[in-house]
């Protein structure tokens, strides 16, 4: 079968498409699964240029987040051959065919393609868990979205509208603004100079109940300071490159805020069932009308080429590659 090979941990150029051996699971304990479409992430960008926390030596095929249609399925798993379903299959997705454990599948919603229900997978999951349990987001409160033209942030946004909160969008790519408005952002602002001070005068000088900042860098010192009393700032990752940042925790103290933690990967693997309440809480906003926007779709022959717009910023949203 075709697939994307990691030949060398050089980030995309390392990449090539090549004839593999085909998808076998000997312990037939997997899910066997016809890859419709697969995402592109930021971890699978680490992942293939070593940064990544799990380190790979060359000769691997990357891929987290899959989405198609069941070739097999072991016996009292649930799924069925041609059932349509999504997946984490943490590695080699980026192929024709790839494995799943069944707790990691679940059946596609109706009215999705394979392209917007692998959109669903890693930032929806990721994001409904940080605003529903981590942040304990509440409908009426103000939420404040950092790096919201990415996939996260994309999330972050249309997740904080369906559960009812007022979202004040931070967009670093002036270009992107557009975008972020048709995602029902209630403010979209530049991320320049004195965006503080501009995220402060949308909320009449009270400031956000909620940050979600998968950015890190500069603009973490600026994002406590726009906290509300009470208020959380949760943190997702560190795009920005700048390195960790730390805060003075009499800040915290003084102010009755917080700064809290997501890792949705460690929780799931911490906390038996946890992914199935998640996915069914996500689920019922999907029920409700939720659908992530249009991907932007890459040939599995190009992945390659979307690894590298994504690392180069210029993936608005999610992009998908479909064999």
């Amino acid at each position: 079968m075709k697939a994307l090979v990691a030949q060398s941990l050089t980030g995309p150029s390392g990449l090539a498409y090549a004839d593999i051996d085909d998808a076998a699971d000997p312990s037939g304990n997997a899910v066997v699964i016809d890859v419709g479409a697969a995402g592109v992430c930021f971890p699978d960008l680490l992942l293939i240029r070593g940064e990544y926390q799990l380190k790979l030596p060359p000769g691997f095929t990357p891929g987290m987040e899959v989405a198609g249609t069941v070739r097999s399925a072991p016996e009292g798993s649930d799924f069925v051959a041609g059932q349509r379903v999504s997946a984490f299959t943490m590695m080699g997705g980026y192929a024709e065919r790839a494995l799943a454990l069944p707790s990691s599948v679940i059946p596609t919603p109706d009215g999705l393609d394979d392209a917007l229900a692998v959109c669903l997978l890693g930032n929806y999951y990721t994001m409904y868990f940080a605003l529903a349990r981590r942040g304990g987001l509440l409908a009426g409160e103000t939420v404040l979205v950092l790096g919201s033209a990415g996939g996260v942030g994309v999330a972050a946004i249309q997740i904080a509208k369906a559960m009812g909160a007022k979202v004040i969008a931070m967009v670093h790519r002036v270009e992107a603004m557009d975008f972020v408005a048709s995602l029902g952002a209630d403010e979209v602002l530049p991320l320049t100079d004195g965006w503080r001070d501009a995220a402060l005068a949308a909320t009449d000088g009270r400031g956000v109940d909620l940050v979600v900042d998968p950015v890190g860098g500069d603009a973490f010192d600026d994002a406590i300071r726009v906290l509300a009393t009470e208020g959380r700032l949760l943190v997702l990752g560190f795009a920005a490159g700048q390195g960790i940042p730390s805060v003075k925790v009499n800040r915290l103290l003084l102010r009755n805020i917080s700064v809290v933690g997501v890792g949705y990967g460690e929780y799931i693997n911490r906390v038996p069932g946890s992914a199935a309440e998640i996915g069914a809480g996500l689920a019922k906003l999907v029920e409700a009308g939720l659908r992530p926007p249009e991907p932007m779709r890459f040939p599995l022959a190009d992945g390659a080429a979307a690894l590298q717009a994504l690392a180069d910023g210029k993936i608005h949203g999610k992009a998908v590659l479909e064999p």
